[in-house]
């Protein structure tokens, strides 16, 4: 009784001492006419109370998300069944669903009369602003009497898991010789003579067995070339994405650093449905995903959901300790980088090998900058990356993916651009 008690309203609580107050005033005044009111007065919100008590634990519900994977800015809904079980009839019903802002508002229902012999079913969209792994719940239901006297709130179902995806742009093209080996255009490939098979061949490296030079490549090209035992059916890719906080500007959906996680999942999904095993590194050298050149959606799940889930780092410099990329061609992402951190990662990275960057201008992602002036360390970071080898695209907030993408292709291992909002 005392829990039933616990749902009464205020205008329920105010009628039970009335009721009560009544009753005293009745026996004071020896009205028996007062006194059944006073009697009427007390009974009906406790028997309201009881009434609702009993009503609400005979509630169900159900929760599907549709689909449990969204990308930002698609469209998504979640579907509620809603049911109750027992003879009893329902009370008015109030359903709230707990909705993160980055999904939405939150939605609100009532059912004023909830039919025993049959599910009530219940929808609201859902549109995603931000990636990230979000939780939708709990579902609450709070159930009242046409009276206001009385109401009660019972979580009906906890919480849902939505996995938010980065935004994917559609790119064409490769950059020339991706794929194929190490090298600014992937490894050589020569005729030696009647009789002789292709060989493969690549620049000398420190280490390398002085007995697998080819000495008729070294003396066409003047340079120590040295044999690869074999051809690789088809190449890697590594991408690299910056995502230290310090290193990128802007808040909320139009980040910097949101722009770079969608333009690393472009970049990836694309290599990987060219037939290129690709691998999602960080700029600390930490993996992320590590994907086949073939399979089906699930690989594009696994790479997705890695960058769903990744938040900004602490760290301020890039630090490596080894080659990122272990020696495949690397796509590298970048914010702002300083010089010890164009160092590090040309340190590792050696200069037969392809390395292609996109840097992000980001001190126009704070407003700080026009778009046709980029900010001085973002063009010195730029010119030692490309005195280091590297292929350089700087883009800007305006800058559109499958323009950096046709850019970045173009640049070779040499060659950089200014492009887009960024020039």
């Amino acid at each position: 009784m005392l829990r039933a008690l616990s749902g009464l309203t205020t205008r329920g609580r105010c009628l039970l001492a009335a009721g009560i107050a009544a009753a005293v005033c009745s026996l004071v005044l020896n009205e028996r006419d007062l006194l059944r009111v006073a009697v009427f007065v007390v009974a009906l919100p406790l028997l309201v109370a009881a009434f609702i008590s009993a009503t609400r634990l005979r509630l169900g519900a159900t929760r599907a998300l549709r689909p449990e994977r969204v990308a930002v800015g698609a469209s998504g809904e979640v579907h509620l069944e809603l049911w109750r079980s027992g003879r009893l009839p329902g009370g008015e019903v109030l359903l709230e669903d707990g909705v993160p802002y980055a999904l939405g508002s939150k939605p609100r229902f009532v059912v004023e009369r909830l039919p025993h012999d049959r599910r009530v079913l219940l929808r609201y969209p859902l549109q995603p602003l931000l990636r990230g792994i979000q939780q939708v719940g709990p579902l609450r239901a709070t159930i009242t009497d046409p009276f206001g006297l009385c109401e009660f709130e019972r979580e009906l179902i906890g919480h849902s898991r939505l996995v938010v995806v980065p935004r994917v742009v559609g790119l064409w093209g490769l950059p020339g010789g991706a794929g194929v080996g190490a090298g600014d255009d992937g490894t050589v490939r020569l005729h030696a003579g009647q009789g002789e098979p292709d060989v493969i061949v690549r620049h000398y490296r420190t280490g390398d067995d002085m007995r697998k030079v080819h000495w008729r490549s070294t003396a066409r090209r003047d340079e120590v070339m040295v044999r690869v035992e074999e051809r690789p059916w088809r190449g890697g890719t590594t991408v690299l994405v910056d995502h230290r906080a310090a290193a990128h500007h802007g808040t909320g959906p139009t980040a910097s650093l949101e722009w770079a996680v969608s333009f690393a999942a472009s970049v990836a999904l694309h290599l990987r449905r060219s037939g290129h095993r690709v691998r999602l590194v960080t700029e600390h050298g930490i993996t992320l995903a590590d994907t086949p050149g073939e399979g089906g959606e699930g690989y594009d799940n696994v790479v997705l959901d890695a960058l769903a889930g990744l938040q900004p780092a602490h760290q301020r410099d890039v630090t490596l300790g080894h080659d990122p990329a272990e020696g495949q061609e690397l796509i590298a992402v970048l914010g702002t980088v300083s010089a010890e951190s164009v160092h590090e990662l040309a340190r590792y990275r050696p200069r037969g090998v392809r390395s292609l960057a996109v840097l992000l201008d980001t001190p126009s992602w704070a407003g700080s900058g026009s778009s046709d002036h980029q900010a001085a360390a973002t063009k010195d970071a730029a010119e030692l990356l490309r005195a280091n080898g590297w292929g350089v695209v700087i883009a800007g907030p305006q800058t559109q993916m499958p323009q950096a993408w046709a850019e970045l292709c173009r640049t070779g291992a040499h060659r950089g651009a200014l492009i887009g909002g960024a020039r």
